[in-house]
């Protein structure tokens, strides 16, 4: 999710320490406990600094090694061992360490439910896992949790612990409660989607968005991709693409001359569902590698386009997102 997010979250998982009495009734060991699920809730997304490297590297990175599962474990320790010694609760140690352990596990569990998905079976597995079901940004988990945090500060304060963690455990009930709804939805979306258009067997990509009555979707047959939308319960099928012309242009010369390039390698260690086109150009060429998971008004925006010379050499490449920032999909 959104990092304004995954930190709200980290706040409210110290709210929910509170459930301890020792918490409660210790201050040093509530804002060490704050300072670890806050930081914790955040660490699994340290991994932007490779944005440093450039857009290809971070691609690379991103959602990998850092939500993986030896990562679990790992981000706990290196936080809760210099948070004990700045607070002085060594003998909370153990406390400290499994709620920096929560914020780092609800942080990639909620990615999880990203459509843009984590690689948390590393190393075990490289496949990128993702369940299709939370935006990017959820507003009614936001808007749940910033009143928790709200009434916390200025309504609380001050008074009895367990009364906060009674309030925010109610509050992470309505949270998992909400996640099981949106992902019975999505189950219930797919097998819509497939019944309208005939397609059974195909492999379905639900894409949700700010409305809880508005997803997008890209189904993929034996010879074509279908891209549309869930409007009210209404299916809206809005573009097709062949996937006969993307086995036949892979194979293409002027496409194999872009295999080598830094970021097709990047994109096709990260893409799903991959159509890929070349235009000719007074100059060259252009190959346009693009996943067809990600799209809209009818246009694909996610991907790696790649300029040729004459000879076929490779002039440059650009990998990114051909969109704003504020626009769908939000993955």
């Amino acid at each position: 999710m959104d990092t304004g997010s995954h930190l709200l979250f980290g706040v409210t998982l110290a709210g929910l320490a509170c459930l301890e009495p020792v918490v409660s009734q210790d201050p040093n060991l509530t804002h060490a406990i704050l300072a670890g699920t806050l930081i914790g809730s955040h660490a699994p997304d340290f991994d932007t600094i490779a944005r440093i490297k450039g857009y290809t590297n971070y691609l690379r990175v991103h959602r990998g090694i850092t939500h993986s599962l030896p990562a679990f474990f790992i981000w706990p320790i290196v936080l809760s061992l210099p948070l004990a010694a700045i607070f002085g609760v060594w003998d909370h140690f153990f406390s400290l360490y499994m709620w920096t352990l929560f914020a780092v596990v609800f942080h990639v569990f909620l990615d999880l439910f990203n459509v843009y998905g984590v690689q948390c079976l590393r190393p075990f597995s490289s496949k990128w896992h993702h369940l299709d079901t939370l935006c990017l940004y959820e507003p009614f988990l936001f808007v749940l949790h910033t009143f928790g945090v709200l009434i916390w500060i200025f309504v609380w304060h001050g008074s009895g612990g367990l009364h906060i963690g009674e309030m925010f455990a109610l509050i992470y009930v309505a949270t998992f409660f909400y996640i099981a709804i949106r992902s019975e939805q999505r189950k219930r979306f797919v097998k819509l989607v497939k019944k309208e258009l005939n397609l059974e067997d195909g492999i379905c990509h639900l894409i949700p968005s700010l409305s809880w009555f508005r997803w997008q979707f890209v189904i993929e047959s034996d010879s074509r991709f279908y891209l549309g939308e869930i409007r009210d319960g209404s299916v809206v099928t809005e573009v097709e693409y062949s996937k006969i012309d993307y086995n036949q242009e892979q194979s293409h010369p002027i496409v194999q001359a872009t295999l080598a390039t830094d970021g097709v390698r990047a994109f096709l260690h990260f893409a799903q569902r991959i159509h890929v086109c070349w235009t000719e150009k007074t100059d060259g060429y252009e190959v346009q590698w693009r996943d067809v998971r990600f799209w809209h008004q009818r246009k694909l925006p996610f991907g790696v386009n790649v300029h040729l010379d004459r000879d076929m050499n490779v002039v440059s490449d650009t990998l990114g997102w051909d969109k704003k920032a504020w626009d769908p999909p939000y993955v």
